[in-house]
């Protein structure tokens, strides 16, 4: 056996079961930033939720889903199923894991256990997973989080030091660094580790340790922004220029008491960093992508875009394990307007209340129990290294994304051109920057500024690219569009964004709203409901524990069954459209609710292809686009 770490970033898994076992496994792999597609007839709710919708597919295997698929798990609880999955995987040359039985397959995953960034694996050869289980736990007991800590010390101290430093002195200022205890490495702050940085060099090097250029970024002083700041310095350092940091306080730095969409102002985040650029006093800028407005000042140039961090915004809290799982009235903080407007489609039974301050304050008024959660982007919590005891990261479609959500932008004037190119080698990345423009280009068609309640996010895979959006109108209803086209270029997914804008401009014109009746089982809030309404559907809701008063004078233009229950849920009011001679468009999900329709005297006009949300939604939205 043959222990290898596999650098997965921007690999493509393919997992075939839907189960604990395949939860368990997708945990990992996402974790470990895999592109991650799901096949079973049936698909945890849970694990459902952790993808994109295109990643789900409830339905059964097919030798097609290996196509563009680098590792493959077999994780069926039939042994026939996962025996064809690994023969299909090796005839197509692909690497496979049977979680069953691993004999039969290429690689096992093995135990794993994560201190923030640090790794450890436990394999014990198949031989005795008890023990192996028994090592897994005793690394945790021994490894605590101060050894996270003093991994992010050292990470910001090699990233200070690619700053300031030529390449071929660095090794034993990191080596001497390395050998400092780890309650030392771990108590210390960002500041106080550029100094011990500093110092050090000092130390060792003394009068040989400049970089032949040097150039002045401007950046917000938050720990964040410096650790972005730093990622893209080091970049440039690596190409033999130094950075020096100046630190500016913006609008949004300033003002900490109103939430930022009553700031007034679009660009609260950069103008002050924009200043700078053109009084001289730094050469170039870095922001969060999602704070610039999405027309730059005509005297300013994005000269790159960087890789993207994960993109997704994440539920985090202390005491409740899922977004679902929270209790009706539950406080919940968040910043964003967007944010606001999405979560309140899912759960409107819950408390939303601003919340500002940088990760580290939002993460401490969770702690203490201001809110029982919170919501936050999930690129800040990986860069930092921190998150909540519950951190659950929502799929794009579920809540869509800011634009540029995850990507870092470097900023120039527009005439420093040398300048501009030495970054754009240096930190662009092109397929960021494909996605990103067309977002974007959404932003900039719909004239909206970036705490608008808008939300973009662009998808490029195999030169095809899926971009979706969301936007809150006045009355808290959600608007959602979706458009996929190949791209071949920049000026291919600008256009694609620009035809995204004109969707979503189509559907907020006025215009009568088809109302449909949903029969319910459940008190919980629906996810049916909440996609239906985002497709500009008014939903009247029946629930069996409800008064069916307002439903029972109504005739919809269609009435839709998502189980046999909700047929049996619904008998009164079916009994009123009886009595009025009412016959409304009739849909179910799956075999089992069209029959249960059918005994009730109510034959399905449309039954979805699949048993699952996703599938019965379109085929609503698709049958009442044509009535």
């Amino acid at each position: 056996m043959l222990p290898i770490a596999l650098r997965a970033d921007g690999r493509r898994a393919l997992i075939v079961g839907g189960g604990h076992v395949a939860l368990r496994k997708a945990q990992a792999l996402l974790e470990a930033g895999v592109a991650l597609t799901v096949v079973a007839p049936s698909i945890d709710a849970q694990l459902r939720a952790m993808l994109d919708r295109d990643d789900a597919r409830e339905r059964t295997y097919t030798r097609a889903d290996l196509d563009g698929i680098d590792l493959v798990i077999a994780a069926t609880d039939r042994p026939e199923v996962n025996a064809q999955v690994i023969a299909d995987a090796r005839a197509a040359r692909i690497l496979a894991c049977d979680a069953a039985d691993p004999e039969n397959g290429d690689f096992t995953m093995q135990a794993t256990v994560r201190v923030g960034d640090l790794t450890f694996t436990v394999d014990s050869g198949r031989s005795t997973p008890a023990f192996a289980a028994r090592v897994a736990r005793e690394l945790r007991e021994r490894f605590g989080p101060e050894y996270d800590a003093a991994a992010r010390t050292l990470a910001r101290m090699r990233t200070y030091l690619r700053t300031v430093l030529d390449e071929a002195a660095r090794a034993p200022v990191l080596r001497d660094l390395a050998e400092r205890t780890v309650a030392e490495l771990a108590r210390m702050n960002p500041v106080e580790a550029e100094h011990e940085v500093e110092e050090t060099i000092q130390r060792l090097l003394g009068g040989n340790a400049a970089s032949t250029e040097s150039v002045v970024c401007a950046s917000r002083a938050s720990t964040l922004a410096m650790t972005q700041t730093r990622l893209v310095a080091a970049k440039l350092a690596a190409r033999g220029i130094a950075t020096t940091i100046l630190n500016v306080t913006t609008t949004g730095d300033r003002e900490q008491d109103r939430p930022v969409d009553e700031l007034g102002s679009v660009n609260v985040w950069v103008k002050e960093l924009e200043v700078a650029l053109r009084d001289g006093r730094a050469d170039y800028a870095v922001h969060s992508c999602k704070d610039l407005p999405g027309m730059l000042e005509p005297d300013m140039r994005l000269a790159a875009i960087s890789e993207r961090e994960d993109p997704r915004d994440a539920f985090c809290s202390e005491r409740y394990a899922s977004f679902d799982a929270l209790p009706p009235g539950a406080r919940v903080g968040t910043s964003s307007a967007r944010r606001r407007a999405q979560l309140q489609t899912l759960r409107s039974d819950l408390q939303y209340e601003a919340i500002r301050g940088n990760v580290d304050t939002r993460l401490r008024k969770l702690r203490s129990g201001e809110f029982d959660a919170i919501v936050l982007a999930m690129a800040g919590l990986r860069r930092l290294g921190a998150r909540a005891t519950y951190t659950v990261p929502f799929a794009p479609y579920v809540v869509v994304p800011a634009v540029a959500q995850g990507a870092l932008a470097v900023e120039t004037l527009s005439t420093n051109d040398t300048l501009a190119a030495q970054l754009h080698a240096a930190v662009n990345h092109e397929p960021t920057q494909w996605c990103i423009e067309a977002e974007r280009a959404v932003l900039r068609a719909l004239r909206a500024g970036c705490s608008a309640p808008l939300g973009v996010y662009a998808r490029l895979r195999d030169s095809v690219m899926t971009i979706l959006a969301s936007f809150a109108n006045a009355d808290g209803s959600v608007l959602r569009e979706r458009l996929t086209a190949p791209v071949g270029s920049l000026e291919d997914a600008r256009a694609l964004g620009e035809r995204l804008a004109a969707a979503l401009t189509a559907a907020h014109e006025p215009r009568s709203r088809p109302r449909v009746v949903l029969a319910r089982t459940q008190d919980r809030p629906s996810r049916i409901a909440a996609e239906l309404r985002g497709r500009g559907l008014e939903v009247v809701e029946l629930r069996s524990s409800e008064s069916e008063a307002d439903a029972m004078k109504i005739v919809p233009s269609m009435l839709l069954f998502p189980s046999s229950g909700s047929v049996a849920a619904a008998a009164s009011y079916l009994a009123w459209l009886r009595a009025q001679a009412a016959r409304p468009l009739v849909a179910a999900m799956g075999p089992q609710s069209d029959a249960a329709a059918r005994e009730a005297g109510f034959a399905p006009d449309i039954v979805s292809p699949e048993a699952s949300i996703d599938a019965f939604v379109t085929a609503v939205a698709a049958r009442l686009e044509r009535a």
